[in-house]
């Protein structure tokens, strides 16, 4: 989500895309083979959409996508595919339009409107997406949605529904690492440092290569004094970044000397050198020099 979306504060994600090659098939003998290679039933009859989806360059997905609704704009699949391309492809106002494209359809479904909120949200339309949200029937209930309505809630600062939602999404999931980690930050926004931490390392069990839960735990355990690192698997880059950030946490507390100590340690633990961590603690020495 997994996963740029919250008015108040950022919400992280992960996005990971590959590549793949499509192979030109022999043409078999006779007939009108052009008309056959350029269908687009033709097209979808050997799974190309769903390959464009999952695992084409989100690029190469996007065109494929817009020339098929050239080609064929009735289609609600394909406006579908072009609207979920744009959105892997990082092109969220597109996105915006091609969802709205899609819900303006006569067949259009519940799940196209909370992925049309998703990407309104997005863009910052936080009213908007409320407002495709509250056109959703409550019985629609999926995982999405309720993450969405938990984004939109903690957006409104209505905490007791964000928290009701969150918790609804985690129990619709069999991957809730991101949904945890988003309602770690939502509770670290609130100054409830201790449930922040708890929901961070709860995501970190469920995913433990998700930095931003490893760097929100440190963080949360930073912000109540906490400077040594928890336990838990990282690699040894990863443990120079969290020492970095547990080290400007403890500047910006005031906790100065320890802060500069946690420096220093992750200049050592870098496997290569770490430039934004040194100039930080030479900005730190010249202002102790000059005061």
């Amino acid at each position: 989500m997994s996963s740029i979306f919250v008015r108040k504060f950022p919400i992280f994600t992960l996005a990971i895309a590959g590549t793949v090659a499509l192979t030109a098939c022999q043409k078999p003998f006779g007939g009108d083979v052009r008309r056959a290679d350029t269908s687009v039933n033709a097209i979808d009859g050997t799974g190309i959409s769903d390959v464009m989806l999952n695992a084409a360059d989100p690029a190469e997905a996007v065109s494929y996508f817009s020339r098929s609704v050239g080609e064929n704009p009735d289609r609600i699949d394909l406006r579908r595919g072009l609207a979920k391309s744009l959105i892997r492809a990082g092109e969220n106002d597109a996105a915006v339009e091609a969802w709205k494209s899609v819900v303006e359809h006569e067949d259009s479904t519940n799940d196209d409107k909370v992925d049309y909120a998703d990407a309104l949200i997005r863009t910052g339309a936080w009213d908007e997406a409320e407002a495709q949200l509250d056109s959703v029937p409550p019985t629609h209930e999926t995982y999405k949605r309720y993450r969405l309505e938990a984004m939109i809630a903690d957006s409104n600062q209505e905490w007791k529904n964000a928290d009701s939602f969150y918790q609804t999404a985690v129990g619709l999931t069999t991957r809730p690492s991101g949904v945890l980690n988003n309602w770690g930050y939502s509770k670290m926004t609130r100054g409830e440092y201790k449930e922040a931490e708890k929901l961070f390392a709860k995501a970190i069990t469920y995913d433990p290569t998700l930095f931003t839960a490893k760097n929100n735990l440190v963080l949360a355990r930073g912000a109540q004094g906490q400077y040594d690192l928890p336990v838990m698997e990282m690699t040894q880059t990863e443990r120079a970044q969290l020492l970095y950030t547990l080290g400007l946490t403890a500047v910006k507390s005031g906790d100065v000397a320890i802060g500069k100590g946690l420096i220093k340690e992750a200049i050592d633990t870098h496997p290569q050198h770490f430039e934004a961590a040194v100039r930080s603690l030479r900005a730190l020495e010249a202002n102790v020099s000059n005061g």
